[in-house]
């Protein structure tokens, strides 16, 4: 068939409707630093007696849980995206948070506190997949790259949000220690309620609908929405596209191994060196404050605000760039800044230079940076591989990255803090720092210029092979 239908989507004007699918689809991310914040303020919290008793090697167990559930999440729900739809799946693992968080308030010691927390992360690594592959075929193509970044950058709108719920719940005594953290977990499966609600009424993705044959039903959608927006783009791009069978696991691992190869070994780099590097900060942050500075557990959330302060900005105010300067230079630069600023930041850390507050100050001003070469990670898995096999391969990197980089991290984090030795846990972030270098040399090597280019010329759907 032939169809204007992806040119169409990219030349519509920002729109009301367009801030519906970021409101809507972007808040995986909120929930997503709302779970980890809550997690790593309360860490301390819950090593007490009348919590759950944990000690700080479980604290970062836990933490390794909720991130080995969602590698699991992702590569279940992410293959499941490309042969079900988009819509479906952003549905039903949105409904598997909101279960294992609510369940999660419910635990009673470490086993039960960990096994909802890796279905805690079930639910959200399955959001990954099917809200990035779905994000990128619904924005128009010249603001994709500051799209997505924003939105990546959320999660720390959802950090701030959980910092203040501890600092209500913990430091207020209005509420008994035994039950505040209880609460923490159940407000999130509310937030996930509403957003189901909103979620019901997004259209599937008319560039899924068009390589399964539902031709009518994307030219449907596209014309509801051009209605609603109020311009009916006049385009002159078509795509020649033809009805083929799903894509096999055999094709995908055949495709990553040849086509794609250098593509999938960025995607390795930039997923597994952002992965590590936040998952070895903010998992453990709430332990390195309390250990190494004194800070009570029920102060801990104060500091996480400078610190999603930096994150939050980041990828809003250097998000455009990444458009209009380029992908591969952005990213590149961001990769390197943020090692450079995480092997100095780590020194000085080592050497006592550094009281508590100029620790979050410095966190701030390194992931500013950092957010924004975090959220590019995300951005390059889920637009330089082809439309029918998108949402499992940003599954693929996402596990792998993930996986690989933070699922290891909190827990050898959170023993080398249990050292109690500066230098020690300086030997964590030096690795952070190198990973970070890593994946901006592979950004340098073999990053792809991206930037305001339809989906369909970055990577050619395997619809259009003839």
């Amino acid at each position: 068939m032939e169809t204007t239908v992806p040119a169409r989507l990219d030349a519509l004007p920002w729109s009301a409707w367009h801030w519906r699918v970021v409101a809507a689809l972007g808040v995986t991310w909120m929930l997503d630093g709302l779970e980890v914040t809550v997690v790593g303020s309360l860490g301390p919290m819950l090593e007490r007696p009348e919590t759950l008793g944990l000690t700080a090697a479980q604290v970062g167990w836990t933490g390794s849980a909720y991130v080995g559930g969602a590698v699991l999440g992702a590569l279940y729900f992410g293959r499941l995206a490309d042969r079900l739809g988009r819509k479906k799946l952003f549905l039903v693992t949105l409904s598997v948070y909101l279960a294992a968080t609510l369940a999660t308030a419910l635990s009673w010691d470490f086993a039960s506190f960990m096994l909802c927390r890796a279905l805690t992360g079930f639910g959200i690594g399955g959001e990954y997949a099917a809200i990035n592959s779905a994000i990128d075929e619904l924005i128009p193509a010249r603001v994709r790259g500051a799209t997505s970044l924003a939105i990546n950058g959320s999660f720390w709108v959802g950090a701030a949000a959980g910092a203040g719920l501890s600092l209500v719940l913990l430091d207020t005594g209005l509420v008994p220690v035994g039950l505040g953290w209880r609460l923490a977990f159940a407000l999130g499966a509310v937030l996930a309620i509403a957003i189901l609600i909103v979620r019901r009424h997004l259209p599937e993705s008319p560039r899924w609908l068009l390589t399964h044959g539902f031709h009518a039903q994307a030219e449907a959608v596209v014309s509801a929405i051009e209605a609603e927006v109020g311009a009916k783009a006049r385009v002159s791009e078509s795509l020649s596209i033809r009805v083929r069978p799903p894509v096999t696991w055999g094709e995908i691992v055949r495709l990553l191994v040849s086509r794609y190869r250098a593509r999938a070994l960025l995607g390795f780099a930039l997923m597994t060196s952002q992965a590590f590097l936040y998952n070895a900060i903010f998992f453990t942050y709430a332990l390195v404050l309390t250990r190494f500075y004194g800070i009570a557990d029920d102060r801990v959330g104060f500091y996480i605000f400078p610190f999603a302060l930096g994150n939050v900005l980041g990828p809003l105010l250097l998000g455009r760039l990444y458009d209009t300067v380029g992908r591969r230079i952005m990213i590149t630069a961001s990769y390197a800044i943020s090692g450079a600023g995480m092997l100095a930041t780590g020194w000085a850390f080592s050497r006592g230079l550094l009281d508590a507050a100029g620790l979050a100050w410095c966190w701030s001003a390194i992931f500013f940076v950092a957010s924004a070469a975090a959220s590019s990670a995300y951005l390059t898995v889920s637009e330089v591989f082809p439309l029918e096999m998108r949402a499992v391969a940003i599954s693929i990197f996402y596990a792998i990255g993930t996986g690989a980089g933070g699922f290891a991290a909190p827990a050898l984090l959170g023993a080398l803090i249990g050292t109690g030795s500066r230098d020690s846990v300086f030997l964590g972030y030096g690795l952070a720092a190198a990973l970070m270098l890593t994946g901006a040399l592979a950004e340098a090597i073999l990053g792809v210029d991206a930037e305001r280019k339809p989906l369909e010329a970055v990577a050619r759907p395997l619809s259009c092979d003839q």
